[in-house]
């Protein structure tokens, strides 16, 4: 009887964190998020693959230790750049056990475009909602200035979100890297308000080992 209490606990337990993380806000701007730590749940948001096909998250971690990234878009060389080393790092993290997740605004054409450029196999995921975005706490409203400039140099067709204040936004992820384990634990996350930093390949591998002895 008391295993079963405790089963109902800890599941209504998740179920309220699910519910807390998925009613994050949007930050004001990219220094005032509030992302998911260490010792959280990866939600069990639900997105589409390049080719259109639902994948939960949640269910996506119990397949093998995951490590999510989160990205600004195809249309982002830094994106591209971080791409491309996660693409020179994904041996090493298969063998190790893990599988690499991309998660973006773009819609599945504009992932597969990306995919296709840059020659990926790992899966990317498209956010067009920013569901995802806001269940991690990494979804933020741009500025008006940076708006305008994405808007008129990048061409960028990303839906604009109105403010709390009626203004009408670009909506982007802090760029992220998350770690989890096959339970949907996380077990490390790098979060950098500064778009042009990245975490090095070598220290999402010293990262994924730690983990990967844990399980």
């Amino acid at each position: 009887m008391q295993s079963l209490l405790q089963r109902f606990l800890l599941t209504t337990s998740l179920l309220l964190g699910s519910f807390t993380t998925l009613a994050q806000p949007i930050a004001k701007d990219e220094y005032s998020v509030s992302p998911l730590l260490n010792g959280e749940q990866i939600p069990a948001i639900t997105l589409q693959d390049m080719n259109g096909q639902s994948v939960d998250l949640a269910k996506l971690t119990v397949q093998k230790p995951t490590i999510f990234f989160f990205y600004r878009g195809g249309w982002c060389p830094f994106c591209n750049n971080q791409m491309g080393q996660l693409k020179a790092i994904e041996p090493k993290l298969i063998d190790m056990g893990f599988q690499l997740v991309g998660i973006s605004p773009d819609t599945p054409a504009q992932l597969r475009a990306s995919a296709a450029k840059n020659e990926l196999k790992y899966q990317l995921l498209s956010d067009e909602k920013m569901q995802a975005a806001q269940a991690f706490g990494l979804a933020f409203y741009t500025s008006k200035q940076v708006t305008d400039t994405y808007l008129s140099r990048l061409k960028l067709d990303n839906p604009l979100w109105t403010t709390p204040e009626g203004d009408k936004r670009l909506v982007l992820p802090v760029p992220a890297i998350y770690i989890a384990d096959t339970q949907g634990l996380i077990h490390f996350q790098y979060v950098n308000p500064n778009y042009k930093v990245r975490p090095a390949p070598k220290l999402i591998l010293t990262a994924a080992s730690l983990v990967g002895t844990t399980e």
